[in-house]
C-alpha cells in the first residue's frame, strides 16, 4: 500500500521591527526540505505583497486569495515564522482556511541576538498562536516551540503532518460501502448513518443479490478475470483447497471492485456469512485481505464503524490495516492477548505466506467444505497503532492506543490469522471497553501514529477521542 505526499501552500509571518532579510532565506529552506521529503509546495509570488510575507491585514487578505484560488489543491498549509511574525496579518490570511494549519517558528541562535540578527520567533508564535484561538481559527503546534526547517525535528513534524492531512482530507469526504444487511445476531456493529453523515462520510448500499447477480454474469474468459484469478493464487498456499473456491473468489473480488468504482467509495463493510459459504462454498477473507493491500480496507461482518476506522489508519500510516476480534486471553500474562479474525490480515501483515483453508468454526453448523478462503497464519511482528469507534447519540467516538505483535506462539491447531497482542494496562483497556459499550473488533495498522491521528480527529474532525 502506498500513499502520496501532501500538498502545502506555505505563508511567512513577518514582522517590519525584526530583521526581514530571513523571509527570503525561509523560502528557500521550506521548499527545499519539503520537496525532498516528496511534498509538493505552493507559494504566493514573492511580489504580491512585501517581501513575499504577510504583515498587514490587507496582505492577510491577499494570502486569503490565493487560498481561495488554489483550494482543491491544497492539503494543508504552514505558516512559518522567519521573525516574530504579526498576528492580524496571520489572522485574515487563515481566516478561512478549512485544512490543517502548522505552525512552524524559527529558533534564534545565542550567538546572534543583537538588534540587526534576533527573530523573537519563540514569542510571536504565542501571540499568532493566541489571536488564531481567539478568533476560533484550529491550527496545529508541536514539539519543539521553534524547529529550524533544515533539522531532524521538522522532518519528523512534517510526517506527522502530513498524517493529520491525510486523515483530516480523506475522512471529511468519506464514502463507505455496505454490501448486504447486518446479520440479526450481530447488534455489536450496528453504526448511526445519519451521525456518521453529518460527520462528512457517507454510507452507500447495495445488496447480497446483486452482488450473487453480477459474479454469476462474469466471464471466465477474460484478461481481467485471468489476471485476478493468477494474483489470487499466487497470495497463498492452495493445495488443500478446491480450484472452484479459486474461480468463486476471483468473482467476488472482480465485483466488490465494480461496486467501489460504482459507488465511489474509499472503503467497504462486507456481509462475509452464510450466504457466501451456502451459494459459493467461499469465504472472502483472502480477497478482503488482498483488497486492503490495494489501499482498499474491507471490515467483516458488516462493521461500517471499523471500515472507517481502517481507513483513517490507513491514511495515517500508508500501510495496510487489518480488522480483527479481541478474541483470547494469553495464558495469565495481564498485558497480552490474541489478536485474531478468520483469515483476512492482509498480506504484508502476515508473517509469511498463508494456506488456505475452509471455514472450521463455520464447519459445526454448515458442514465442511463450504467456506473456502480464510488465509490461515500468523501476523508478523510489529509495532502497531490500534482503533475502534462507536457512534452514540450524535458523536463519533473513538479510542486510540500503541501495542505490539510478539513471537509468542500460538498453538498450531488455531484457526484463522492470529498474533499475540502486548498492550501496556490491557486489563483497564478492556475494563474501559466493556463499560463504555465499545465492541469485540478493533482495527490495527504498523507503527505509531497515535497522536497525528488524536490531532486530526479531535482538532480537525470533531470526534471524541479517548487515548490509552
Amino acid at each position: 500500500m502506498s500513499r502520496s505526499k501532501s500538498r502545502f501552500a506555505v505563508v511567512f509571518g513577518n514582522r517590519g521591527f525584526f530583521p526581514s532579510h530571513y523571509m527570503e532565506s525561509a523560502r528557500t529552506e521550506l521548499a527545499s526540505v519539503l520537496g525532498r521529503m516528496g511534498h509538493e509546495v505552493l507559494m504566493m509570488d514573492r511580489d504580491r505583497t512585501r517581501l513575499g510575507a504577510v504583515e498587514t491585514p490587507t496582505e492577510g487578505r491577499e494570502f486569503a486569495r490565493f487560498f481561495r484560488t488554489h483550494r482543491e489543491a491544497i492539503d494543508g498549509v504552514i505558516l512559518s515564522l522567519p521573525n516574530f511574525g504579526d498576528e492580524n496579518g496571520a489572522m485574515e490570511a487563515l481566516r478561512e482556511v478549512d485544512v490543517p494549519i502548522l505552525i512552524q517558528a524559527y529558533p534564534d541562535e545565542l550567538e546572534h541576538l543583537g538588534p540587526n540578527e534576533r527573530r523573537d520567533s519563540f514569542c510571536g508564535k504565542l501571540s499568532i498562536m493566541d489571536v488564531l484561538t481567539q478568533a476560533g481559527i484550529r491550527f496545529t503546534n508541536m514539539i519543539p516551540h521553534t524547529v529550524h526547517p533544515e533539522s531532524e525535528e521538522f522532518e519528523r513534524n512534517i510526517r506527522d503532518f502530513d498524517r493529520i492531512c491525510r486523515v483530516d482530507g480523506g475522512m471529511r469526504r468519506l464514502v463507505v460501502a455496505s454490501v448486504g444487511a447486518r446479520t440479526t445476531p450481530f447488534k455489536t456493529v450496528r453504526a448511526d448513518e445519519i451521525a456518521l453523515q453529518r460527520h462528512g462520510i457517507t454510507v452507500e448500499t447495495t445488496d447480497l443479490a446483486d452482488v450473487f447477480d453480477r459474479m454469476d454474469r462474469i466471464d471466465t474468459a477474460s484478461d481481467s478475470f485471468t489476471s485476478c484469478r493468477t494474483t489470487l493464487a499466487g497470495l497463498s498456499n492452495w493445495e488443500n483447497a478446491p480450484a472452484t473456491a479459486l474461480d468463486n473468489l476471483t468473482r467476488l473480488k472482480l465485483v466488490l471492485e465494480e461496486l467501489g468504482a460504482e459507488m465511489g467509495s474509499h472503503t467497504m463493510a462486507i456481509r462475509c456469512w452464510t450466504e457466501l459459504q451456502k451459494r459459493y462454498g467461499i469465504s472472502p477473507c483472502l480477497v478482503t485481505g488482498e483488497l486492503a493491500d490495494e489501499s482498499v480496507p474491507v471490515a467483516c461482518e458488516v462493521d461500517i464503524a471499523n471500515a472507517i476506522v481502517m481507513y483513517a489508519l490507513g491514511a495515517a500510516s500508508g500501510e495496510a490495516t487489518s480488522i480483527l476480534d479481541w478474541n483470547n486471553n494469553y495464558g495469565s500474562e495481564p498485558d497480552k492477548c490474541i489478536l485474531f479474525h478468520c483469515g483476512n490480515v492482509p498480506a504484508s501483515l502476515m508473517r509469511e505466506k498463508g494456506s488456505i483453508s475452509d471455514h472450521t468454526i463455520l464447519a459445526n453448523t454448515l458442514g465442511e467444505g463450504h467456506g473456502f478462503g480464510c488465509n490461515q497464519g500468523r501476523i508478523r511482528e510489529m509495532d502497531f497503532t490500534y482503533s475502534s469507534m462507536i457512534t452514540d447519540s450524535g458523536s463519533l467516538r473513538f479510542y486510540l492506543g500503541r501495542g505490539r505483535i510478539t513471537e509468542d506462539p500460538i498453538p498450531s491447531g488455531f484457526f484463522g490469522c492470529a498474533g499475540v497482542a502486548e498492550i501496556p494496562g490491557l486489563q483497564n483497556l478492556l475494563l474501559w471497553l466493556g463499560r463504555n459499550g465499545h465492541r469485540h473488533h478493533v482495527s490495527i495498522t504498523p507503527g505509531d501514529h497515535v497522536e497525528p491521528l488524536r490531532e486530526a480527529f479531535e482538532r480537525y474532525l470533531g470526534y471524541e477521542v479517548t487515548v490509552f
